[in-house]
């Protein structure tokens, strides 16, 4: 696993919806109708990363979840960051 260049990058944020590079991690926020709603998408986040073996950086605010994807194993973004927000997107649908 490598670090994905800018261009790589680039190309790659078209493939997902409303994420945007941030400090050098892959960056998306979403709002809930209320907390109870933000938690149960965190659990649901969280289950899936676990079995991907990639943890984001989670920050949640009553009804806003902020989410940060990193490879930390590369110092950058990788492929493993835009699975995870891929299938982020889907938990959201």
């Amino acid at each position: 696993m490598k670090a994905l260049s800018n261009k790589e990058i680039n190309i790659k944020l078209t493939e997902i919806d409303n994420w945007k590079i941030i400090d050098g991690s892959l960056f998306k926020e979403f709002e809930f109708v209320n907390f109870v709603k933000a938690i149960e998408f965190i659990n649901k986040i969280a289950d899936v990363a676990e079995g991907q073996e990639h943890h984001p950086v989670l920050t949640n605010s009553y009804n806003y979840l902020k989410i940060e994807l990193k490879t930390h194993d590369v110092n950058g973004i990788s492929d493993k960051d835009f699975k995870l927000a891929k299938t982020i997107d889907k938990l959201k649908l």
